[in-house]
Formats: structure tokens, C-alpha cells, sequence
């Protein structure tokens, strides 16, 4: 496989998603019966990126036990509300992500109506590549992935979700089973989300006429804007509640003498 690429099966469907890395393919949700996933061009430096969205290892706060996190997009606003409990390590990667800015600018680059929205590629293909294979390991799936509910893409294999994620615009039930925890649901806003830009279709991987994954990975917001320019994209996603962020309690107390690092 060549790019971190999100890609999952609902029902008897495959979607990719294409994280920007040489040689790895991660799945996200897909619609019955079709599948998508690429990107190829090279980018200016985006102005004002947090420099430690180039080291994925230095984020890994704990986030607090419900959060919520604000989207602004082209198209309207909408938040998020977390529930760690739901899915604990998703959950921290979201709210490491939403801190340090990695989705400003990026696109909804996949829009497939009554099924998902999915978005999580960096729009700098330089900092998309450090994230392909900085992987968080599985959550038990506790919550359904109804509509409005917030889930994380991976390639169909243990442990490989990485910064994709997608909006369940229908029940998606049929993912539950497929190792898809949804980590939080659209509590205000999903009017917004239902209108994002659908006119291109899925991804090519998957059948469609929309913009390639791995060409999103190596061209980044430039491929986008160029080929797809009717695409929403995220403004900002802001973590705007707690005030003060508490975070969680840890489940285990580290052993005295290990060292040992809270894990992602």
C-alpha cells in the first residue's frame, strides 16, 4: 500500500482514505457498493502552523472526560461533543489534533450523501506525511454509528486509525461490527454538515469521480483547490469547552519505577 489511507466496508462497500505517507493505505466508511482514495502537487508552508504537528509523539495529553469541539466552516458552523468514555483513544487523538490546529484549512474531500462525510488530511502535505503511521490503538466499539455520531477512518487492520475521520450521515449500524467507535456526536450544527459540497461524488477509489486520497497526500490543499474547488473546508476546529480543560483521570496508575508513558 502506498499512503496512509483510511479506508472501511459498510455493507458489501469499501472506502479509502489516504493519509500523506509513502506506502500505507488506512479505510474509512464507504457507501454500499463504492470505494475512493489519492493526491499529487507540492505546497507552500501554511503560515502560523503549530511547529508540533511535525512531531506526533509529543502529542498525547489525556483529554477531559467530554469535551466539545467547535467547526468553522465555508459552509456554517457545527460542534462536536466528546465522550472519552465512549472510545478513549480516539478521543484523545481528536482532542491532541483540535488543539495544535491540524485540521485548519482541510477539506471535506469526501461528501457521500445518506452515508459520510469524511475529512482528517492535513492540508500540508509535509505535515499529513509525518501523521501516516502515527497510529492509535483500537477502542472497543460501545456507541452505534448513527447519524450525527463522529468516527475515526482505519485500513480494516489493527490498530491503524490516524487523523481521518468521517460524520455519519445515516445509520450506519452495519460499521459497529467493523471496528468503527464512533467518539463523540454533532450536537449542533449537523444542518451545516448535511449541506457540505456532495457534487463530486465519492473517491475514485471507490468508484467515484472525486478527488484521489493519495493525490490529496502529495498535493495537499493545492491539488484540491485546483481540480475540486467547490469542496468545503474546516476554517478552524477549536476545542471550546471545558474552560480550563481538566483532563481525565488515568484508568491505571503508572508504576512507580516504570517511566511509563500515557499511551495514544
Amino acid at each position: 500500500m502506498n499512503r496512509s489511507t483510511c479506508s472501511f466496508t459498510l455493507f458489501s462497500a469499501v472506502i479509502l482514505m489516504a493519509a500523506a505517507s509513502p506506502g500505507q493505505t488506512q479505510q474509512a466508511p464507504s457507501k454500499p457498493a463504492t470505494a475512493a482514495h489519492h493526491a499529487t502537487t507540492t505546497h507552500t508552508t501554511h503560515t502560523g502552523t503549530d511547529p508540533a504537528l511535525l512531531h506526533p509523539a509529543m502529542l498525547k495529553a489525556t483529554a477531559p472526560n467530554e469535551y466539545d469541539v467547535k467547526f468553522v466552516t465555508t459552509k456554517g458552523d457545527f460542534v462536536v461533543h466528546v465522550t472519552r468514555a465512549w472510545a478513549p483513544n480516539g478521543a484523545d487523538r481528536f482532542y491532541n489534533l483540535a488543539k495544535h490546529g491540524f485540521f485548519t484549512n482541510a477539506s471535506f474531500f469526501r461528501v457521500v450523501l445518506g452515508f459520510v462525510v469524511q475529512f482528517g488530511m492535513n492540508a500540508d502535505p509535509k505535515i499529513e506525511a509525518v501523521w501516516a503511521n502515527a497510529n492509535i490503538k483500537d477502542d472497543a466499539v460501545k456507541e452505534s454509528n448513527k447519524p450525527g455520531t463522529v468516527t475515526f477512518a482505519q485500513t480494516g487492520r489493527p490498530n491503524t486509525r490516524s487523523t481521518q475521520m468521517f460524520v455519519n450521515l445515516g445509520n450506519n449500524a452495519a460499521l459497529d461490527a467493523q471496528n468503527f467507535p464512533p467518539i463523540g456526536q454533532v450536537t449542533s450544527g449537523m444542518e451545516v454538515v448535511q449541506q457540505l459540497y456532495s457534487g463530486y461524488g465519492d473517491m475514485p477509489e471507490m468508484g467515484g469521480r472525486g478527488p484521489s486520497q493519495d493525490r490529496i497526500a502529495s498535493g495537499g490543499k493545492a491539488y484540491l483547490d485546483a481540480n475540486f474547488p467547490k469542496l468545503d473546508s474546516i476554517k478552524s476546529a477549536t476545542v471550546i469547552s471545558p474552560a480550563g480543560t481538566t483532563p481525565a483521570t488515568p484508568t491505571h496508575k503508572p508504576a512507580a519505577t516504570s517511566g511509563a508513558k500515557p499511551q495514544s
